[in-house]
This record gives C-alpha cells, structure tokens and sequence, in this order.
C-alpha cells in the first residue's frame, strides 16, 4: 500500500479510538454502564497502539503478539489478584507508570532528535514538558502508593520550609527546561531537570496525609494524562494528544467533584496537612459513653423497621461485607422495609469505590442514592445502618465550628430515628478525629468486624 493509504488507515483508526474513549468514558459514569464503557475505551486504545505499530513498521509482527499476550497476562493477574480495598494503590501505580513512561519517550525522543539535528523549539517544549510532568507523577504516585500500602508514613510529613523549598525545585527545572529549549543537546543538563521534577513529586506528597490521598490519586490521574498528551505532541501521535487530553480533563473534573464532596479547595488539599492527628486531641478519642448492641437486639430494630438506610465505608470495603449486606437488605425487604443505601462521593478510599462494591453483590441502580438524592430522607427513616463509615457521617462537619472537617458536606445520618453503627472500635477515620456520630442518644454501636456481624444479624433476622 503507499504511504498516502497508510496514513489515511491511521488517521481512521484513531478518530474511531477516539470516539470509543468518549463513549466509554461517557458510559463510566454510571454503574450500569461502567463495564461496557471500560471494554470500549480498552478496544479503542488497543485498537490505537497496534495501527501504530503496524503502520509505522515499529517492530515485527511477533513482537507485537508477545506484547500483547504479555501484557494482557500481567494485567489478567492483577485484576483477579488484587483486592477492591487495594485498587486505589493500584491505581497509584499506573497513574506512576503512565507518568515513568512519558518521560522516558520524552527522552528517547530527544535524543534521538539530537543525533539527526532535528530539534525544533516545538520539540523541544513539548519534550520538557512531557519529562517534567511525567516524573513529578511517577514519584508522587509512588508515595502515594506507599501511603496507602503502609509502607510510608500516612500522616502528613511536614518538613520546614518545604513550600520554599518546591518554589526552588519548580524553578530550578523550569530554568534547567528553558535552558534545554535553546541548547537541547546538554543531557547533564536534562538528568538535571528531571532529577529536579522527581524530587519535586516526593515532596508535593509527602505533606498530605491519609484523609486526602483520594484526591490526590484523582489529581496524580489527571497529570498522568497532561504528560501523556504532551508526549503524543512530542511523537505527532493525535491519538495520544486526545488520550492524554481526556484523561487530564476528566481528572481535573474529578479532583474538583471531590474537594467540593470535602468543602475545601486544591490548595488547601495539596498544602494544608490535613489527616494528622493531634496528639493532645487523640487522647480524648472514645472518652465518651457509648450505647452498644449486639445482634440481637440489633435485628430486632431492623426487623420491625419500615425503613432502612444502609451507608457503607471503608470498613465494608475491608471485610468484603458486601454480598453479606445485600442478604440482609433482602431479607428486611421481604419483610416490608424500604431500603435505601446512601453512598458520600469520597466514602471509601477512592471516588466510585462503594458503586464499585456493591455493584459487585448485584445491588440494584436504583436504590444507590448520593449525598444530595438522600440527605433529606434521613429524617423520615426509621434506622441507618453505618458500615465502617466514619469522617463522612460525623456531625461535627454541621456543628463543631474548630472541627477540621467543618463545612465539609455529610450524609445526615444522625437524623435517623435510630442508626446502628458496626465499627470493630471507637478508632478515628482518615481525618484523625474523634466522631460525634458515636456517641448520640439514638445510636447503637455494634462492635464487630463487618462481614461478621452482618452474618449475626442476617442469622437474628431469620429468626424473626
């Protein structure tokens, strides 16, 4: 075939991937469609990757099919391996290696310019940007990761001097990429800046704490997409551009949706040191009296109730309680009750993550409610059932002006004519505090793992 058919193959190829991404991404934002609009959006870029390769005649054939069965095995196993409570680490980490990887095709790319002496000031923008944003994703993702897993600190590492000291780290590879655009063959000067930008990336996370680590993976997301768009400008890859472009957009939107969910902007996220707990503060975590049920008493709420919320958390997430409290729901369903379940834009540990699960035990759509769908039927429900979710139904965000989630939007679960709350303790939620929730006239704690007392209470429901 000539070059001209060639190109016109290409071309067509990637406007179909790009009308899969927006159709896919699109189908994301419902639970109902999410399967579909994530096959879509993997059809298209595969679709993209493989006319890319075979078009341009990157590499033969078999390697191509190893790639692809490589690939496709390594991301088989992670998604059967890995649990619904570790995917926001997992999510970490190609979040780091979409940012790895932009900067090393930045850098390949400019080197490879270099040896031909064709390094337009295009060019090179466009691979300064790419390697710059791309390291500062791949070590923030990484300590993000850490964080998350346990394996860093998760409260707010607070050095002195650090806005400072990022002020000189921006400069300083901002300074090194200018400096390249006019002499672009200096590669000191490019490990320079990029060593400058992963530093930079440590030190932008380190200082945010547990209780915001949601955020942060949707803004890590979103500059995992500039990078990848600025790459496709390095490459000529419009399939690339419109990738990247798309992902950055829709972080960015996500990232806004979730500081709105908290009552707090950007800034305040990426500097304010929010999920340390105070250590005077911590000493009066649980002082109060508490009412406590078990399953007995707890089922016999229940069962006699004509509405029921249930309001899941990171706890669910943790024990895998899911199946266990749709079971319950059915049985309280078979009895008469309304159920509802009512789910906080950051309950859990990433954005869609109690969808996600109860998607999984086949909940129905239309008894998903989010915060704005669900706060005024509170008032009118005879029971909330809190599973493990803490930061999100504490009325302190309503009443307590010194409180540091105040003004953050909640889930009036305290307006329940009663609310059960299954919690192994009394132990604060991400953001370090004690919950005023615990503690009311009309709350019950049961104290219990979440699948296992969701299994005691379904066998008390039973019994009825």
């Amino acid at each position: 075939m000539s070059d001209a058919t060639l190109e016109n193959i290409t071309t067509a190829v990637y406007i179909l991937a790009a009308v899969l991404f927006i159709v896919g991404l699109k189908r994301l934002s419902s639970p109902a469609t999410a399967r579909s609009g994530n096959i879509l959006g993997a059809f298209g870029m595969l679709s993209a990757i493989v006319v890319t390769l075979v078009v341009n005649d990157i590499v033969d054939w078999e390697w191509i099919i190893a790639g692809l069965v490589a690939g496709g095995a390594i991301g088989l196993v992670m998604a059967r391996m890995v649990q619904m409570t570790a995917m926001p680490q997992m999510v970490a980490v190609f979040n780091g290696f979409g940012g790895g990887a932009s900067t090393v095709v930045a850098a390949a790319e400019l080197f490879r310019a270099n040896d031909a002496n064709n390094v337009t000031d295009i060019l090179a923008v466009s691979v300064m940007a790419s390697a710059i944003i791309g390291a500062v994703t791949f070590t923030g993702s990484m300590i993000a990761f850490g964080k998350l897993q346990g394996l860093v600190a998760s409260r707010p590492v607070l050095l002195p001097g650090r806005n400072i000291l990022n002020a000189l780290l921006i400069a300083g590879a901002l300074g090194m990429a200018g400096w390249l655009i006019g002499v672009p063959d200096l590669v000191v000067v490019f490990a320079v800046m990029v060593a400058l930008a992963l530093i930079l990336g440590v030190m932008v996370v380190i200082p945010i704490g547990g209780a915001d680590m949601p955020v942060v993976i949707a803004l890590l997301n979103s500059y995992s997409g500039i990078a990848a768009a600025a790459t496709g400008f390095v490459l000529g890859n419009n399939a690339l551009i419109i990738a990247g472009s798309l992902v950055g957009a829709s972080g960015i939107i996500l990232t806004r949706i979730m500081c709105k969910a908290m009552n707090r902007s950007i800034a305040n996220v990426m500097l304010g040191g929010f999920g340390a707990v105070d250590s005077a503060a911590a000493g009066t975590i649980g002082d109060r009296p508490v009412r406590s049920v078990g399953a007995e008493d707890g089922a016999m709420v229940l069962g006699y109730a004509r509405s029921v919320i249930f309001v899941p958390g990171y706890g669910l997430a943790v024990a895998q309680a899911q199946h266990n409290v749709r079971e319950l729901a059915d049985l309280l369903q078979a009895r008469g009750a309304d159920i509802k379940y009512a789910v906080h834009p950051v309950a859990g540990r990433m954005p869609g993550h109690m969808n996600v699960l109860l998607a999984e035990a086949n909940v129905p759509y239309d008894e998903l409610y989010d915060l704005d769908q669900i706060n005024d039927e509170f008032q009118r429900t005879d029971v909330a059932v809190v599973i493990g979710a803490n930061d999100v139904t504490n009325p302190a965000a309503r009443n307590d002006e010194s409180s540091p989630i105040y003004g953050m939007p909640i889930l009036n679960v305290d307006q329940a004519k009663s609310v059960i709350v299954m919690k192994r303790s009394l132990s604060p939620g991400f953001a370090g505090i004690d919950n005023d929730l615990f503690y009311l006239e009309n709350t019950m704690m049961f104290f219990s793992d979440a699948k296992q007392g969701m299994m005691e209470l379904v066998a008390e429901v039973k019994e009825l």
